[in-house]
């Protein structure tokens, strides 16, 4: 696959409808094994306190790690969840969270992602979370876009 076609593939999982799309989840990079997702801020992400939820940071990783596994794959292959371990470092007080996800592991049943979330206020960043994805390499869905 070309740098192009991971970055396709990656924005096709992430624009189809549902969690993703609704959240405003952008593709930033996708390449082989190595996956950056950003969110921009708005007030139906953030928890009482005005930071972005942990749940929203959770997902972020889970998706961005989803993507440098699959990327990492043979094509017709790809990665879903099996085990998420987040740890979260500092409040997501940001304008943008960036999640920087790259697979460790793409074995040919389970791989493995690290996944750094970033909270970027005026060009400052600031990490949030640390993730740890397992996953489990299936056959590529058809992706059905309605």
């Amino acid at each position: 696959m070309t740098k192009s076609s991971f970055f396709e593939l990656v924005e096709t999982v992430t624009s189809a409808p549902g969690y993703t799309s609704s959240m405003g989840t952008r593709v930033v990079v996708a390449e082989a094994g190595y996956v950056e997702l950003a969110l921009d801020r708005r007030s139906d992400l953030l928890q009482i306190n005005g930071y972005f939820h942990g749940g929203v940071i959770a997902g972020l990783a889970d998706h961005a790690a989803g993507g440098a596994v699959t990327t990492a794959l043979p094509m017709g292959r790809f990665a879903v969840t099996v085990c998420l371990q987040v740890n979260f470092l500092a409040p997501a007080n940001g304008e943008t969270l960036i999640a920087r996800a790259k697979a460790v592991q793409a074995g040919s049943t389970i791989g493995v992602a690290r996944v750094d979330v970033i909270s970027l206020v005026g060009g400052v960043e600031t990490a949030c979370a640390v993730a740890t994805v397992t996953l489990r390499a299936v056959e590529m869905p058809a992706l059905n876009r309605s």
